[in-house]
């Protein structure tokens, strides 16, 4: 399979060699400033670009027939954009906030749990994120996917703020360290104990690995679609 990587950062260079060890060929290698290039060369692209460019990544992709992956964050103003485009052009593709089977497992026990504690309005949520100081959005697309299976489920709640809480409202705080891929915790804090889930990645490769796989899925087919329907969870 041809693969093009819109973006060639440490995530694109990950998925990259995990590609490659799967059998792929990678026939463009698109840093964020790079254009005029044929996409066309690809059966599939994969896009870990940045959020000012990502929409035109998909954009240049759905125009061209090409199946697209997106990883990159921070754009979604523009995803229903995208969403209109790929039906309008009978497109594939497939947008996660995370590609890890792990962290993908993680937000579906996060909406049984949020379901679960909707009656007990003796405990208050709150969320932490973690990720390496070169992430540009705060937060983590995978915090705001794990905030709105909250909201989705729990009737307690019905809108997440960043570092701060206010009724109703669930309070994300955002750290930046260095060279940590990824942490998430989603606690339930009442006067008596504290109920905590975590997820907690050591590397990139569950990242590249759930995007990768997530390509080979998706070629073929047409229609817009999310990990739980590769990974066939939810």
């Amino acid at each position: 399979m041809n693969i093009a990587l819109l973006g060639y950062g440490r995530m694109g260079q990950t998925i990259e060699k995990i590609a490659l060890n799967r059998g792929h060929n990678i026939v463009l290698r698109i840093d964020k400033d790079d254009e005029g290039y044929d996409i066309t060369k690809a059966d599939v692209a994969i896009d870990f670009s940045i959020p000012s460019v990502a929409f035109k990544n998909i954009s240049n992709c759905l125009n061209n027939n090409v199946p697209v992956v997106s990883g990159t964050t921070g754009w979604l103003a523009d995803y229903d954009k995208a969403i209109a485009l790929c039906k309008e052009k009978n497109g594939a593709f497939i947008y996660a906030s995370n590609f890890s089977l792990g962290v993908n497992i993680f937000f579906e026990l996060n909406k049984v749990l949020a379901k679960m504690m909707g009656n007990l309005e003796q405990y208050n949520v709150s969320m932490e994120e973690i990720h390496h100081t070169k992430k540009l959005d705060a937060p983590s697309g995978t915090a705001i996917t794990l905030a709105e299976g909250i909201i989705e489920n729990n009737k307690n709640y019905n809108a997440w703020k960043l570092d701060e809480g206010a009724e109703k409202t669930i309070p994300v705080v955002a750290k930046r360290i260095e060279d940590v891929p990824g942490t998430h915790t989603v606690n339930y804090k009442s006067d008596v104990d504290t109920i905590t889930i975590e997820h907690i990645a050591h590397n990139r490769q569950g990242f590249a690995l759930g995007a990768v796989v997530a390509a080979e899925w998706l070629v073929g087919k047409h229609g817009i679609f999310s990990m739980n329907d590769v990974l066939n969870i939810g």
